[in-house]
C-alpha cells in the first residue's frame, strides 16, 4: 500500500486539519475531533484492487460521526459500502440502532447513507475498504439487515476473508487488471459469507429470509454449469418450499427462474472478456454456464446484451487492450 499522509511531516497545528481533509476525501464528510490534547498522530495508506478501494488508517484518540447535515453533502460515495476490519486496538461504533465494539479480527459495514458514530480509544489501525453496494446486497438484500451488525473475528469465514482482504491489499501492486478484478470478486464472495454467518446468529424472521436468498443466490451461482438447474433443486437444496423461495424473491423485486438465466449470462459476459479464457471456443464457454445448445445461449445473450457472444468479447478484449496500452 503507498504512504498516503503521515502527521510526521506536517507542523502539529496543522496536522488535524489536513488529516480530516484527506480522511473525508477516501471516506465521506464527517464530524472529527481529537479526544486527547496531545498533539494528533495518524498515518494513511490506500491502494485499490479491482471493484474494492483500500485505505488503512493508523490513529488514536479520535472520534468521527456523519450527520444529515454531513451526508447532504456526499458527491460519489452513496451507491458504495464500507467494510471495517479492526487489525489493531479497538474501535465503537454505532449505526442503525446497533452499538458494536470491534476489536482486533472484528468486521463490520458502514452504510454512507444514514449516520454513525466512530470512537477510537487509544492506538487503532483499521483496514476501510470501500465495496460496491448492490455486489453485497444482491446477495444479502437490503443492507439494512447487516449495515451496523459486529462481525467477531472469531468466526471461520470471517477468519478466512479477513486474511484474505489484508493479504490482497499488500499485494496491489504484484496483481494484473484482470486478477485484481478476479481477486476483488473472490473477496465480496468472502465478505458476504462472513456476513451470512453472522447474520444466521439473529433470529427475526426478516433476517432467516435474507439468509435464505443468499444461500439459493449462491447455490445458483455454485452450480451455475449445471444445464439441469432449476427453481425446484435450489428450494430443495436450501430446505425451503419452491413457494416459500419464489415469494421471496418477487418480494424483492425479482424472479428465481430468471435470476438463474441472468447469473448464467453474466458469469458467460465475465468468461468472454477474460483474456485467460481467449483460447475457450463459444460453445465451450456455453457448456460452461450451463448452457445445452449454442444457439439457445446466442439468442439469449444477444437479448440481454444487445450484440452477440463473439461481438461482445471482441469489443471487451479490445478495450482491455486499450486500457492497457494507455497505462503503459
Amino acid at each position: 500500500m503507498q504512504t498516503l499522509f503521515t502527521t510526521a511531516n506536517v507542523r502539529p497545528e496543522d496536522r488535524f486539519r489536513q488529516w480530516r481533509e484527506l480522511c473525508e476525501d477516501r471516506l465521506v464528510p464527517m464530524v472529527q475531533s481529537s479526544s486527547s490534547d496531545e498533539p494528533f498522530q495518524a498515518v494513511i495508506e490506500g491502494t485499490t484492487v479491482g471493484s474494492f478501494v483500500f485505505t488503512k488508517f493508523s490513529l488514536q484518540n479520535l472520534r468521527a460521526s456523519t450527520t444529515p447535515q454531513t451526508i447532504r453533502h456526499q458527491n460519489n460515495k452513496t451507491d458504495h459500502l464500507f467494510l471495517s476490519v479492526v487489525l489493531s486496538g479497538s474501535v465503537k461504533a454505532n449505526q442503525n440502532d446497533r452499538s458494536t465494539i470491534d476489536r482486533a479480527g472484528d468486521l463490520s459495514v458502514r452504510d454512507p447513507n444514514t449516520p454513525w458514530t466512530i470512537e477510537h480509544e487509544g492506538y487503532s489501525e483499521v483496514l476501510a475498504i470501500e465495496i460496491p453496494r448492490d455486489r453485497l446486497e444482491r446477495v444479502l438484500g437490503s443492507s439494512r439487515h447487516f449495515v451496523g451488525l459486529g462481525v467477531g473475528g472469531h468466526l471461520p469465514v470471517t477468519a478466512l476473508a479477513r486474511s484474505f482482504l489484508h493479504n490482497l491489499s499488500q499485494l496491489s501492486e504484484q496483481l494484473t487488471p484482470e486478477s485484481a478484478e478476479r481477486m476483488s470478486a473472490t473477496g465480496i464472495d468472502l465478505v458476504a459469507a462472513s456476513i451470512a454467518e453472522r447474520m444466521a446468529l439473529e433470529v427475526p424472521g426478516s433476517l432467516r429470509s435474507s439468509l435464505t436468498m443468499q444461500k439459493a443466490k449462491s447455490y445458483i451461482d455454485n452450480n451455475i454449469g449445471n444445464a439441469d438447474l432449476s427453481p425446484m433443486q435450489v428450494s430443495s437444496a436450501v430446505g425451503v418450499s419452491l413457494r416459500h423461495l419464489q415469494v421471496l424473491f418477487r418480494e424483492s423485486g425479482q424472479n428465481i427462474a430468471a435470476w438463474i438465466w441472468h447469473r448464467r449470462l453474466e458469469n458467460a459476459a465475465r468468461r468472454l472478456s477474460d483474456p485467460i479464457s481467449a483460447h475457450m471456443m463459444l460453445q465451450e464457454i456455453a457448456y460452461r454456464c450451463g448452457f445445452s445448445d449454442q444457439a439457445h445461449f446466442s439468442r439469449r445473450f444477444r437479448s440481454q446484451f444487445g450484440m452477440s457472444p463473439s461481438e461482445y468479447r471482441h469489443e471487451a478484449l479490445v478495450r482491455r487492450a486499450g486500457a492497457r496500452s494507455t497505462s503503459g
